[in-house]
């Protein structure tokens, strides 16, 4: 993973999956007025103020730690 990309581009990629993760991804890549360029706190709070389950926030967060651990692995070489 290239250490320049976003959460959001990330995210997308997972669009395939058949997962939580993955129904994200879909409905992220579908929504135009998803904060891209904003922090998970941000992207967060789009989700709560759009209506959002809990379980739909919960898999954000994890989506987010999921990201993080590959780009800090991509970033130290690994």
């Amino acid at each position: 993973m290239s250490n320049t990309q976003t959460f959001t581009s990330w995210l997308k990629t997972q669009s395939k999956d058949r997962t939580a993760i993955g129904d994200l991804a879909r409905d992220v890549s579908a929504d135009p007025d998803w904060p891209s360029g904003k922090a998970l706190k941000d992207q967060r709070d789009y989700l709560e103020s759009r209506g959002a389950i809990p379980a739909a926030v919960e898999t954000l967060e994890r989506a987010w730690e999921q990201y993080r651990a590959r780009r800090d692995s991509a970033g130290s070489g690994a």
